[in-house]
Formats: C-alpha cells, structure tokens, sequence
C-alpha cells in the first residue's frame, strides 16, 4: 500500500512532474479543504494566536502588509540614493564613471553634495509604489495558489509557490514602478537634462509622449521579475533553513528581536543572490531610459557580454542591504501591527501518513 504511494509522491517532486500530478493518488484521499462555504487558509501553519490583531488572509491583513511593503521598499531605496546614483552612472558611461570611488569622486566634484541626491523624489515615490504591489500581492498570490495546491501540495511545492506567487505580484508592482524609474534614471544620468521631477516628467511626456515612461517596462520585468523570484523563495527556504540548523532553538521559543535578526540575516543572504540574477537587466534599463530611439535588443548587443555585467560591486553591496533591511522592516511592520506571521511549513501530518512516518 505505501511502498506505491511512495513511488507516486516521489514521481511528483517540483522539479521533474507537472503541477497537479498528487491529485492522482487515491489513497488515502485529501479531505475537502471546505468549512461551512469558506476556503480553509492553508498557508497558516497555526491557528490565529489571542494576540493577534485580525485573521491571516483577512482584508485588513493584505492592507497593512501592502502599507509595510511601502515603508520597506520606499524608505530603503530612497536611502541608497546616492550609490544607485554612482551605479547607474556607472553603467551608461564606463568610461567616465571607472569605479565606485571614482564614481563619487567625480560626481562630488561636478554637482557638489546635492548632485547625490538626484533623483530621490521619484525613487521615493516609485518605490513606494513598488513596494505595496510587490508585498500586498505577494501575500495574495501565496494564500489564492495554496488554496488551489491543497495543504499537501503547499508543503511539497513551497518552492514553486513562493516562485510563482512573487512572480504574478511583481508583474503588477512593475507597470506601477515604471514612469517614476523612467524619470530617476533620466534625471540621474543625464546631466543638464532635469534636475527634479516636476521639471522631468513633463518634459519627457512633451518629448516622447506617454511611451517614455513606459518603453522601459519590459526590461524592467526582465530585471525585476527574476529578482523578486529569488528575493521571496531564497529568503523563505533560508529562514527555514536557519530555524532548522542555525538557530538553537525552536522559532516559537524565539523572542521578537532574535526571529527580526533571524529575518535580517536571510533577507541579505538572498539580496546577494538578487543582484547577481537581476544585474544585466539592469544594466540594460539604465542605458535604456538614458537614450531616445533605442530597443532593449540594441542596448544588449551593444552593450556585450562583459558590458551588462558593470557595476555589480556597487549593485551587489546595494541590493544586499536593502533587501536584508527591506525584509527587515517588513516583518517588524508585522510585529508592530501583531499581524498573523505563520512559522516555517511543516509536513501535514496526513502527508506523514502516507509516507508511514508516523503510525
């Protein structure tokens, strides 16, 4: 009886079956996962604890993690302004621009102390706006696959959940992204062009029309999309690594301050991994919104191999500590607001059964 369960479970492992393929063992069958006409939320690991303040998936949960999610991403992005600054300029002229030192230095000694600044407003407000797509969707994409997966497809594709749940929020979070990153990257590197947004956007919107702030929306999901991926699974299997074999103790005997370092840590472990996966697109989108008349296909050729590659130093140090900041203020927005927050999944015992681990 379980040796061909077995079989059946490991024929459908993430990474060599399609996705419904578990529905075709018969026994034992899954209980429906229907209450009384309502969806039972199967990404809730526990049942809601006294202390918290509304239920998970409730629309005021998806609400404040939205609000988190523009704390995270438009304050962090906002405070690295000047190194995006150097980056991009970086990207679009290697030659001036030869490294980070002197990137600033150069930049110190053209604009002064507030040519760093370039192009914050948009930063802010582009990101902000980011920030509550990528974050309130992610949270609804999560729960809405799990429900179609089922308790025991949630925990053996956890994986490719967090991949597509991310992956459906950031196409959004991009279109909303799009016209500000079009005018900070205008702003930024080139000089004389702009200074603030409300010279910039009217200016490109009389040049080019409304397609100006969105001719860059492809390479932006090409660079963010990946990003995002990696920046939302890596972090949710290195949190559930970490509790497994780093931390000392179960994560509910944790406090609240050693589970935020816990999210610190994880968060820059996968902000590393982000900003190798999302560099060329980058570098692409940088160049891309700089020129006029350019495809993001020429851009890549013209650039080469070795040209999309620019500046990784530079990402790489920005994009580790914003995403480990980022995810850091984003589950103590969770702590202060005593949100739902579910510990690592664990095996349904229903699960357990069928692969006789337990009796």
């Amino acid at each position: 009886m379980y040796p061909s369960t077995l079989t059946q479970l490991a024929r459908t492992n993430p990474f060599s079956a399609p996705l419904f393929t578990l529905h075709h063992v018969e026994e034992p069958k899954q209980r429906s996962t229907v209450r009384h006409g309502q969806a039972k939320r199967q990404m809730a690991a526990a049942a809601v604890d006294e202390g918290d303040s509304c239920e998970f998936g409730s629309s005021k949960y998806f609400i404040l993690c939205g609000f988190g999610g523009i704390l995270s991403c438009g304050t962090t992005h906002t405070a690295v302004v000047p190194l995006d600054l150097v980056k991009c300029r970086m990207q679009v002229d290697p030659a001036k621009y030869k490294s980070i030192f002197n990137g600033f230095t150069v930049t110190l000694r053209e604009d002064g102390v507030r040519g760093l600044a370039k192009g914050w407003a948009p930063t802010f407000i582009g990101y902000s706006m980011q920030g509550l797509c990528k974050f309130g969707f992610y949270e609804v994409f999560k729960i809405l696959y799990s429900d179609i997966l089922g308790e025991e497809n949630t925990y053996l594709w956890r994986t490719s959940l967090y991949l597509a749940a991310s992956a459906s929020a950031e196409f959004f979070a991009d279109v909303a992204l799009a016209p500000m990153e079009a005018c900070k990257v205008r702003i930024q590197t080139q000089p004389g062009y702009a200074n603030t947004l409300r010279e910039c956007a009217p200016k490109m919107y009389a040049e080019e029309g409304l397609w100006a702030f969105y001719k860059g929306v492809v390479p932006l999901w090409m660079r963010q999309i990946p990003y995002t991926m990696m920046k939302f699974a890596c972090f949710e299997r290195t949190v559930e690594a970490l509790y497994k074999f780093v931390v000392p103790k179960p994560r509910s005997e944790c406090s609240k301050p050693e589970q935020l370092v816990v999210t610190f840590v994880a968060g820059y472990i996968a902000g590393v991994f982000c900003a190798i996966v999302s560099h060329p697109a980058d570098s692409v989108v940088s160049v891309l919104n700089k020129e006029k008349g350019s495809s993001a296909l020429q851009v890549l050729k013209r650039l080469g191999p070795r040209g999309v590659w620019k500046g990784l130093l530079a990402r790489i140090i920005m994009i580790g500590t914003l995403t480990a900041l980022q995810w850091f203020i984003y589950d103590s927005v969770k702590v202060y607001f005593r949100l739902p927050r579910p510990p690592p999944p664990e095996m349904p015992e229903s699960l357990k059964k069928k692969l006789g681990l337990t009796e």
